[in-house]
C-alpha cells in the first residue's frame, strides 16, 4: 500500500502515463500494422491513406472510448460497493446491464430500430428506468434502503429483465442478430459520436464522484455513525444511487454489457490507496481504464485475424477474482 500523499501522487502520475502509453499501444498494435510515425502523420497530417483512414476512424475512437468506459465503470463499481458496503457489488447489482440489455433487444423487437447510435439513448434509458426501480423498491418499506434489500432488489429486477430479454430473443431471431454486436459488449466498432453523446453524463458522474468522497468516508463507517456525526445518510445515498447510473448506464450505453471492471478494480484500488475515497476515485478511474485498454489489446490476439469481444476478455480476467473474493467472504 502507498502510505504517504508523496507516494500517492507519485503513483497517480505513474498510472496516468501507463494510460496514455496504453492508449498509443491501442492506437497502433493491431491486424494491419502501424508504425508509431505513422500514427503521428495520420493524427497531425492526415493525407486520406487507408492506414490514416484506421487509426482516425477506428483506432483512436476505439483507445478513447476504452479509456472512458474503463475509467467510468470502475469508479461506479467503488460507489456501489461504498453504497452496499458488500466487496462482492458492481454496477449489474443495480440492474444497470439487465436494464439496458432488455431495453436494447425491446426496441428492436417492438419498434424495429436498427440505428446503432439510437441504441446509446436507448440502453440509457433503460439502464436509468430499471436502476431507479431498484432504488425505489430497496427504499420502500419499514426501515428504508440498506444493504441487503438494496442487492436482493436489483438482484430480482436483473433476473427479470434478463428472463425477459431471453424470451424476446427467443421469439425473434432478427432482434437476436441485430442485438448480438451490442450484447457482446466491446469498443471496437463504436464511433467518436457515441462516446460524445454520453461523455457528459460520464464526467458529470466522476465530479460528482469526487464531490461525495467525504461522506461516502463517513458513510463507510456504517448508518447509525454516519447519523451521529450529522451526515444525511439517504441523501448521500440516493445521491451515489444517481451517479451509479449515469457512470454506469452512460458507459454501457457506448460499449454494452462490460463486466468485472467494476468488481475487480475497487479492490486493487484500495490495496494501493487505502480506503480514503478522496484518493480511491482517481486510481479507480485510472486502473480502470489500463484494464479495459490492456483486455482490448489482448482481444486482438487471441484469435487473430478475429477479435475477442472484450467483454469475454474482462469475464476471463473476473471470474478468477470473483472466486477468490467469494471463497474469502465464505471462510
Amino acid at each position: 500500500m502507498l502510505q504517504s500523499r508523496a507516494h500517492k501522487v507519485f503513483g497517480l502520475l505513474a498510472g496516468l502515463i501507463l494510460v496514455l502509453i496504453l492508449m498509443g499501444f491501442s492506437v497502433v498494435y493491431g491486424l494491419t500494422e502501424i508504425s508509431w510515425s505513422m500514427a503521428y502523420e495520420a493524427l497531425f497530417h492526415f493525407d486520406g491513406s487507408n492506414e490514416h483512414i484506421i487509426v482516425q476512424q477506428n483506432r483512436l475512437p476505439r483507445a478513447l472510448i476504452a479509456t472512458a468506459v474503463g475509467a467510468s465503470l470502475a469508479v461506479a463499481g467503488l460507489l456501489m460497493q461504498g453504497l452496499t458496503r458488500n466487496p462482492l457489488a458492481s454496477p449489474a447489482i443495480f440492474g444497470v446491464n439487465a436494464g439496458a440489455s432488455f431495453a436494447i433487444v425491446l426496441a428492436i423487437s417492438v419498434w424495429s430500430v436498427t440505428s446503432l447510435s439510437s441504441f446509446i439513448w436507448i440502453a440509457f434509458l433503460g439502464a436509468a428506468v430499471v436502476s431507479t426501480l431498484v432504488y425505489l423498491l430497496s427504499a420502500a418499506g419499514q426501515g428504508g434502503m440498506n444493504p441487503i434489500k438494496l442487492t436482493l432488489a436489483g438482484a430480482a429486477m436483473g433476473a427479470l429483465c434478463m428472463a425477459l430479454t431471453q424470451g424476446l430473443l427467443v421469439l425473434n431471431e432478427r432482434a437476436l442478430e441485430e442485438a448480438l454486436f451490442w450484447l457482446a459488449g466491446s469498443v471496437q466498432g463504436r464511433k467518436l459520436e457515441w462516446l460524445f453523446a454520453a461523455l457528459p453524463y460520464l464526467l458529470a458522474g466522476i465530479i460528482g464522484a469526487f464531490l461525495i468522497a467525504k461522506p461516502m468516508n463517513v458513510l463507510a463507517l456504517g448508518d447509525e455513525v454516519a447519523k451521529g456525526l450529522g451526515q444525511k445518510i439517504m441523501l448521500i445515498k440516493g445521491v451515489a444511487a444517481v451517479l451509479v447510473v449515469m457512470l454506469a448506464g452512460g458507459a454501457v450505453s457506448v460499449a454494452g454489457p462490460i463486466g468485472f471492471i467494476g468488481l475487480v478494480i475497487p479492490h486493487f484500488a484500495r490495496w494501493l490507496a487505502g480506503t480514503d475515497h478522496r484518493w480511491l476515485i482517481p486510481y479507480c478511474a485510472l486502473l480502470g481504464a489500463m484494464l479495459l485498454l490492456g483486455a482490448d489489446l489482448a482481444a486482438r490476439y487471441v484469435i487473430m485475424p478475429q477479435e475477442v469481444p472484450v467483454g469475454v476478455m474482462t469475464a476471463l480476467i473476473g471470474t478468477p477474482f470473483l472466486i477468490y473474493l467469494a471463497r474469502k467472504r465464505i471462510r
